[in-house]
């Protein structure tokens, strides 16, 4: 897989990762792989064990840690119900190779948002309270499945708490997920700005309230529903 790396690619991903000291991807290295590329590369390893991700998941190559994941969301999908459990607990045991904002939102939608959501799901809060970025991420990005079935509860709750989270990551996180349970019932979206706008983090509002009218957004950026 290495050789499919561009030496151009890597350098642009390093920058837009933040990749520099003290930034939140400091000390990742890239090979410079397109994620269409990678997508492609995980379907012919269909019939791959497990045990490769895991191994995979080791890399210090952001790219070849992105596979993996692929690779096991593909897993997921493709597995008797039985089975998916293998796959959610590797994830589980190797949540802290899941440290890139892509790397959460390529797989936690899509592995430990399904298999919560008709189980004990009660781990999302406590991920939720981690000192990890990344797994306090994984937390609201899981609750995407949720969004998909049309329950918003559990977003509701996280969102709720995460309004005081100290990362820039976390609010335009939560505020995606809110702006997503507007795109399917905006009274459901309306009545939690009502309740929390004036104190939500500028961001994870301007994220909520995206795909608003000009002049609604306008107003709830001032603090207030729009007449």
């Amino acid at each position: 897989m290495i050789n499919l790396g561009d030496r151009n690619i890597a350098e642009h991903s390093q920058r837009f990762f933040k990749t520099g000291p003290g930034e939140y991807g400091e000390g990742d290295c890239f090979l410079g792989i397109r994620v269409p590329v990678l997508r492609q590369a995980a379907r012919k390893f269909k019939e791959a064990d497990l045990s490769v991700a895991e191994s995979l998941l080791a890399s210090e190559y952001h790219e070849i840690r992105l596979f993996a994941l692929i690779f096991m969301v593909n897993c997921f999908n493709s597995k008797r119900r039985s089975e998916q459990g293998q796959v959610y607990n590797l994830f589980l045991r190797k949540m802290e190779r899941v440290n890139n904002w892509d790397l959460v939102d390529t797989s936690a939608p899509y592995i430990s948002g399904p298999w919560l959501y008709e189980r004990d799901c009660s781990v999302l809060y406590e991920w939720m309270k981690s000192t990890n970025l990344w797994i306090r991420r994984i937390a609201i990005m899981s609750a995407f499945y949720f969004i998909r079935q049309k329950r918003y509860s559990e977003t509701l709750d996280l969102c709720e708490f995460l309004i005081h989270d100290p990362e820039d990551l976390i609010h335009k996180a939560a505020g995606w997920m809110l702006r997503e349970v507007g795109n399917r019932n905006k009274n459901v979206e309306i009545r939690f700005l009502q309740q929390h706008c004036q104190k939500m983090p500028r961001t994870m509002l301007r994220y909520a309230i995206e795909k608003f009218p000009p002049h609604e957004r306008k107003a709830w950026m001032a603090g207030s529903a729009p007449a």
